[in-house]
């Protein structure tokens, strides 16, 4: 006969099991309580039946963890990342970095670009995972025979060579001392932007992760007030670096997360840039084809749109190295918001997309742009 191990019942209202869920339940009346318990069979392993385990009493109600009602069998949620302490030794090295950065940010300008492009070409070299997830995206979204294996590998090393560089612009955004720079920045199709803003209307400037977008900082806010949507960084080094630099610019910084100070702000009138272009989950998303292959796009977009009323623009920036120079494009985007979040979805793409190939190697590969994958689909990376 096997021996039973105790375990109180309850009503089956609130999770729990009562006699008629198991098979082989014996009750008995605890005393103490008042309450009636069963005891449950359980079997061992090696020898098929449990080892002698003595009845005993039933914890204490106020020791009892119960799961609420509807939870069981749900994965635990993850808890959020805790920011660092500022002082913390994994960012005292954020920290001798920015001083760093602060000296180099006062070099001459073309100095400054050509330090940037060695620095992208080292870490090429050097290679690790960004490099591994570049080549991966980039043998998806230019398969051949639109590009070879060479000249993949070209593109890509093209790609480091402008992060570097833009590396080194952010530094002269966010620390350097101020140097005049709209005569290098042409801004194109901003009138009806800011006609749109004149009218009390909100605009939401739609943008992707292209290079340059810090550099372009200054020019772009003497010519337009300007709200950015930014990723807060838990590194608490970095979020005062980049809280402070965008804030020599822009009018008002908003987090990622923050949909509703999106919307206030566009409701009051604001210009807000906003870039949907990265993989945040299946949450709040669609798949729309992005260079052919299915991405988790953002619907927020177009709901964001809808809600406001706002104006719809989309807004790219590129450079050209030989000239020194670096351009804008606004233009408007038609026909958004529609009734279909997905044709909403595909349009946006489409035109991020077209916006990349005016140049590959000046957008950020380095994202895991694929890695939410439709059911059954297996991840790239």
């Amino acid at each position: 006969m096997t021996s039973p191990r105790t375990r109180p019942c309850t009503d089956s209202s609130d999770g729990s099991f009562t006699a008629s869920s198991f098979d082989g339940l014996e009750g008995y009346e605890d005393g103490s309580t008042g309450r009636r318990c069963y005891t449950l069979r359980l079997l061992d392993a090696s020898s098929g039946l449990s080892p002698p385990v003595t009845p005993t009493q039933p914890p204490s109600p106020e020791r009892t963890h119960r799961q609420p009602p509807g939870t069981a069998g749900r994965a635990r949620r993850r808890r959020p990342h805790r920011t660092l302490a500022p002082w913390h030794p994994r960012v005292l090295g954020t920290w001798v970095a920015i001083g760093f950065g602060a000296l180099c940010a006062r070099l001459p300008l073309w100095l400054l670009l050509q330090l940037g492009s060695l620095l992208g070409r080292v870490v090429w070299l050097v290679g690790g995972r960004r490099r591994r997830i570049t080549e991966i995206n980039l043998s998806l979204c230019f398969p051949d025979p639109e590009l070879t294996a060479v000249e993949r590998r070209r593109l890509g090393r093209s790609t480091f060579r402008h992060l570097g560089i833009s590396i080194a612009e952010t530094l002269v955004a966010w620390l350097g001392p101020g140097r005049p720079l709209d005569h290098r920045v042409t801004l194109e199709g901003f009138g009806e932007v800011r006609a749109a803003a004149r009218s009390g209307r909100g605009v939401l400037l739609v943008g992707a992760h292209f290079a340059c977008m810090e550099f372009i900082g200054g020019p772009l806010s003497r010519a337009l007030a300007l709200d950015v949507v930014y990723r807060r960084n838990r590194n608490p080094a970095w979020e005062w670096l980049q809280v402070r630099g965008r804030r020599r610019h822009f009018r008002n910084l908003i987090e990622r997360d923050d949909t509703r100070g999106i919307v206030r702000a566009l409701r009051n009138g604001h210009v807000v840039w906003y870039a949907p272009d990265q993989d945040y989950g299946p949450r709040n998303a669609v798949f729309a084809p992005f260079f052919g292959v299915p991405a988790a796009t953002l619907t927020a977009t177009s709901r964001i749109a809808t809600l406001t009323g706002a104006a719809v623009f989309f807004m790219a920036q590129h450079r050209d190295l030989g000239r020194r120079r670096w351009r804008v494009q606004v233009y408007p985007v038609p026909d958004f918001p529609t009734e279909a979040p997905d044709a909403d979805a595909r349009q946006l793409n489409l035109i991020i997309e077209t916006a990349i190939r005016i140049d590959p190697a000046q957008y950020l590969w380095l994202h895991r742009r694929f890695k939410t994958r439709p059911p059954g689909a297996s991840s790239p990376y």
